[in-house]
């Protein structure tokens, strides 16, 4: 079975519309058709009337109405008047003189002169005629003005049948076309909202809003179009974030994996190296005083090692886990480091380094003050092991409304170019076959890194200038 064929839109607003328009343009040429034919018959009564007054007139002046009855037949000979029949009667009913034969009968005028009126009538004849009763104020004079439907009078009080037609067929054309047009200006919105509903799942389709209408059917497409593209960008953004997130959960599952491997790496040196050295001793009965104190003594330095290793592993661990419950507080920058300068001298941690600051006594920032101790602390710990050179220094090098930026550099050797986006990575080493000659547990930039983060700030490095490698990191201000 078939569907069936639907209606358009179009049609069904455009055969009510033209129908409609049709009945009134049909109405208004007929209600004209009639009101021009009233106007006109209007005219011949208003005519008749007029004769009357005026014989009447002339009689009220003494003037004789006979020389000016026939006056007024000759004026009106060769017109659609040329028929009209004038008739005056004394106040018996008697006929005084008459233009054509009368129509009425004396029966006839004597009704008439007791009750002036016009008006269309018929005669004994059965033929229609206008006809008009006029009397003067005395009472002695009647004039009867009777004019027969004559085939003139028909086409005088008769409207232009063919004009009217034509007029008709052009307005019923223009009403027509009119609908059509405004049917058409209507659908135009749906139409183009309907190919746009077609062609909004192309990918690659581009809509051209200027073709609806500025009217409210073109604002209400105007106001889908935008609330589907507003679905459509929410749905790609939910997508990419999706994709983010998806992303994010995939490396942070491999980063830990690469971790746990890189733990576990790192671990087995310590280990194995503790586990050599106490199996030395256990099993070398006639070891030496001396060489077994050796031994264990570099036991002891790897058991160290690994305890730094795993608070290293700790830290980290609370950096990326616990960085939204970090208590904040105001932090003053220069006593801070007055503090890790003079508690790092006196325990002989800088070596044979010396470390200046620049910071002025008012700079403040919102920070943790046990984790900035801990950050800045750990850059002149790499600094005194890694640099090889003789000054530390940290300056605040610029600052903007919200952040100051801080600079902390050494003197040393730097490193390579290459190294550079690496020295933040876990585990990383400069020095070739990740040896540990060097010491170190591979976490200490990667956990300043992170503090820096966690309070807010940023963290990048370089070679400086002079030689050695240059931090630069920002730390909110107070306000």
């Amino acid at each position: 079975m078939g569907s069936k064929r639907k209606f358009s839109i179009r049609w069904r607003i455009f055969l009510p519309l033209v129908i409609g328009m049709w009945i009134v343009v049909g109405l208004l040429v007929v209600f004209q058709y009639h009101r021009e034919n009233d106007l006109r018959k209007d005219l011949i009564d208003r005519q008749l009337n007029f004769i009357n007054t005026r014989i009447i007139a002339a009689y009220e002046q003494g003037s004789d109405i006979k020389p000016f009855i026939q006056f007024i037949q000759d004026y009106f000979d060769n017109s659609y008047f040329d028929d009209i029949k004038i008739s005056a009667y004394n106040g018996q009913g008697q006929l005084l003189y008459s233009v054509g034969r009368p129509f009425k009968t004396p029966d006839d005028i004597a009704n008439a002169i007791a009750n002036t009126s016009g008006g269309i009538s018929t005669n004994a004849e059965r033929k229609v005629y206008f006809y008009k009763m006029s009397k003067s104020n005395d009472g002695n004079l009647a004039i009867h003005t009777a004019m027969p439907w004559t085939v003139s009078i028909t086409d005088a009080i008769q409207s232009n049948d063919t004009l009217l037609t034509i007029i008709l067929i052009i307005s019923l054309i223009a009403v027509t076309l009119l609908a059509y047009l405004s049917s058409g200006f209507i659908v135009n919105n749906i139409k183009v909202l309907r190919e746009f509903a077609k062609s909004a799942n192309n990918p690659e389709f581009e809509f051209d809003e200027t073709r609806l209408g500025h009217d409210e059917l073109g604002d209400i497409s105007r106001d889908i179009i935008k609330l589907y593209r507003s679905r459509v960008e929410a749905n790609k953004r939910s997508e990419k974030e999706h994709a983010v997130a998806l992303h994010a959960i995939k490396e942070k599952g491999r980063m830990q994996h690469q971790l746990t491997n890189n733990i576990t790496h790192e671990l087995k040196t310590p280990v194995g190296v503790i586990r050599g050295y106490i199996e030395t001793v256990l099993i070398s009965k006639d070891m030496d005083a001396s060489t077994q104190q050796y031994f264990l003594k570099r036991a002891l330095d790897n058991v160290e090692r690994l305890c730094a290793l795993l608070d290293d592993v700790t830290t980290m661990a609370r950096l990326e886990n616990g960085s939204g419950k970090v208590i904040m507080t105001e932090v003053n920058i220069h006593d801070l480091l007055y503090s890790i300068h003079n508690d790092m001298n006196q325990a002989g941690n800088l070596g044979s380094m010396t470390f200046n600051f620049d910071i002025p006594l008012e700079c403040t920032v919102i920070a943790n003050a046990n984790l900035l101790t801990s950050c800045i602390t750990n850059l002149i710990r790499n600094a005194v092991i890694h640099s090889h050179g003789t000054e530390m220094n940290m300056q605040l090098i610029a600052e903007s409304e919200e952040f100051y930026t801080f600079s902390f550099w050494d003197n040393g050797r730097g490193v390579g170019e290459e190294h550079l986006p690496h020295l933040f990575e876990r585990f990383y080493r400069i020095d070739s076959g990740r040896s540990r000659k060097s010491g170190g547990t591979g976490l200490g930039l990667p956990i300043v890194k992170n503090t820096i983060e966690t309070l807010g700030g940023a963290m990048s490095v370089f070679n400086h200038r002079g030689g050695g490698l240059e931090f630069l990191f920002t730390l909110k201000k107070t306000h």
